[in-house]
């Protein structure tokens, strides 16, 4: 019954929408996440199932003990997510294009109800998708399509688990589980480096008190060597995102032709420069394996991920580790005016300092 209010608030929320695009896309997504939840399997069931592959049930097992841990020692709002499981015949769930303009480090936004807007639109099509990149190239804008394991519904509806999850090592697994349960805590319409910094906390420290419970607090260090190849990636695309920024200050007295010529020859030693830092890394870097193909739209999406992630940390380090106590602080500091938010962001970062 409650799959099925769930379905029918989808479909009312389609009727709610004017414009023959937007009706389109929202239909697609109302069919996809529809197709999602009611292909879904009690994941007691599939466990259960002697066909069942033992490598999936044990996963499956383990992802169940994990969902109970979010509960009872990170405090996060569980409900009914990751009680069904759904067997995806591709390795994403969604895909997200973003796109921005030739001479801008501002990608497009996209206004949705509930999430506000955000610099990118999810498809569960990729032929939907690469439709709208079409459209966007046709007008000059850089645009990047990229596959996505997993998304939140920010607890409307009950999430299930799926082989985006499965598939990955455990340890990745139960991060992403507690990544996406976090973005139900708080979220902030139009701010997407507060809520994915804030979840990406929450996954790391709940991640370190789940390996220590699991007797395995060394392969925390492998977390946060990860951690340290996205910050020294995100380094590099600060950057010369500064000299992108500089270059396209001057659209308008330089002719397009130099400004295309001079942006390419950046991104081009950016794109060296992520070669050379990221060649002996045991996998590849957050950008993928080098060598790679960089515009304004993937670089506008990679900044706004896990800039805040210390400041965060350190919050919960000055809660004393009580996440009943550091939710409320993040509410309080997710209500307070976007300059003032970011300031005080900035003052936590610098006084967090990694203690292994």
């Amino acid at each position: 019954m409650k799959q099925l209010s769930q379905i029918y608030l989808l479909l009312l929320l389609v009727t709610m929408l004017n414009g023959c695009t937007t009706i389109g896309y929202y239909s697609q997504a109302v069919s996809g996440h529809t197709s999602l939840m009611v292909s879904g399997q009690r994941v007691a069931a599939v466990i259960a199932d002697d066909s069942t592959p033992a490598e999936l049930r044990e996963k499956l097992a383990i992802a169940q003990q994990a969902r109970e841990f979010a509960a009872q020692r990170l405090g996060l709002p569980v409900g009914d997510a990751f009680r069904e499981y759904v067997n995806l015949d591709r390795p994403w769930v969604v895909v997200n294009l973003v796109a921005a303009p030739e001479f801008s480090l501002e990608p497009h936004r996209w206004c949705y109800p509930i999430l506000g807007c955000q610099a990118y639109r999810g498809y569960f099509s990729l032929e939907a998708a690469k439709r709208e990149q079409a459209s966007f190239r046709a007008k000059g804008f850089d645009t990047f399509i990229g596959g996505v394991t997993a998304y939140s519904t920010l607890g409307w509806f009950d999430d299930p688990l799926h082989t985006g999850f499965t598939r990955l090592p455990e340890d990745r697994m139960v991060a992403l589980m507690f990544h996406e349960l976090a973005h139900q805590v708080v979220y902030i319409a139009d701010d997407t480096a507060f809520n994915e910094s804030f979840a990406t906390a929450v996954e790391l420290e709940g991640l370190r008190l789940w390996l220590v419970e699991q007797g395995k607090p060394g392969q925390f260090r492998q977390a946060l060597e990860r951690l340290s190849r996205l910050n020294q990636t995100l380094a590099l695309v600060q950057a010369f995102s500064t000299r992108l920024e500089a270059l396209y200050e001057q659209q308008g007295s330089l002719p397009d032709d130099q400004l295309r010529s001079r942006k390419a020859d950046v991104l081009e030693q950016l794109a060296q420069a992520y070669q050379q830092t990221s060649e002996h890394w045991p996998e590849p870097g957050p950008l993928g394996p080098a060598p790679v193909t960089l515009n304004n739209a993937n670089l506008a999406l990679f900044r706004q991920y896990n800039q805040h992630v210390p400041a965060f940390r350190q919050l919960l380090r000055e809660n004393g580790y009580d996440f009943a106590g550091f939710y409320p602080a993040v509410d309080e500091l997710s209500q307070k005016p976007e300059p003032q938010r970011s300031e005080l962001l900035t003052d936590l970062s610098k006084r967090f300092k990694e203690n292994l």
